[in-house]
């Protein structure tokens, strides 16, 4: 008979660290032999335990659950430490995972859910809730698409940043012809060549593009 996964549940709410105890002890799969209400008593609970793995909430006192997982990251490396927490916003989550942690998941999970996410960190790979994937992977796109701005923003000429300045401060293809001495369809080609490098698409997002890279104040 396979032994059984040790786990210490680290939760400050009494109730939540019995429910999730019940709920656990009903696993054949699953011993509960530890729990801390604080992140001091986990991190010390783990050092003397050694667990499999460790269920832990964030927001604990004494100490929080993010310098709890650096020191039992440091101190027990072969223990897989699974997230529980309310929070899925994106800070959170990316420095839950850097500092060690190998899974997140969300307090309103199903039991199925949290079992899943308990085996999959215990096989070696990471678990992330669907919520918190989707949050991740908005982050990661968004952060690529301002990237990719960044990188435009170097690529436009003399010129175009001119009309960009002209644009942000209001003045319109006839005006901004009239401004630089080019012909209307010269200003509307730049305009049209901004848009398309920058990936922008009205004059409020050129407008609020030029304010953030202090093209304009």
């Amino acid at each position: 008979m396979p032994a059984k996964s040790r786990i210490v549940i680290a939760e400050d709410h009494t109730i939540i660290r019995e429910g999730l105890r019940s709920l656990l002890t009903s696993d054949p799969d699953f011993e509960i032999v530890g729990e801390a209400e604080n992140g001091l008593q986990a991190v010390q609970c783990i050092e003397k335990l050694r667990p499999d793995l460790v269920l832990m909430d964030i927001s604990m006192p004494r100490m929080d659950g993010l310098e709890a997982i650096r020191r039992i990251r440091e101190h027990s490396p072969d223990t897989k430490i699974l997230v529980l927490t309310v929070h899925k916003n994106e800070e959170y989550i990316l420095a839950t995972l850097q500092a060690g942690a190998d899974g997140y998941a969300l307090k309103y999970v199903s039991h199925a859910e949290l079992v899943s996410a308990i085996k999959t960190v215990l096989r070696g790979e990471t678990y992330l809730s669907p919520a918190v994937s989707q949050v991740v992977l908005g982050g990661y796109l968004e952060g690529k698409k301002a990237l990719k701005r960044r990188s435009s923003m170097d690529s436009l000429t003399p010129r175009e940043r001119e009309i960009l300045r002209l644009v942000a401060e209001g003045y319109k293809n006839r005006e901004i012809a009239e401004r630089l001495y080019i012909s209307v369809k010269t200003a509307e080609t730049h305009r049209s060549n901004l848009m398309k490098k920058l990936d922008l698409h009205s004059a409020a997002a050129l407008t609020a593009f030029a304010i953030e890279n202090r093209i304009i104040q």
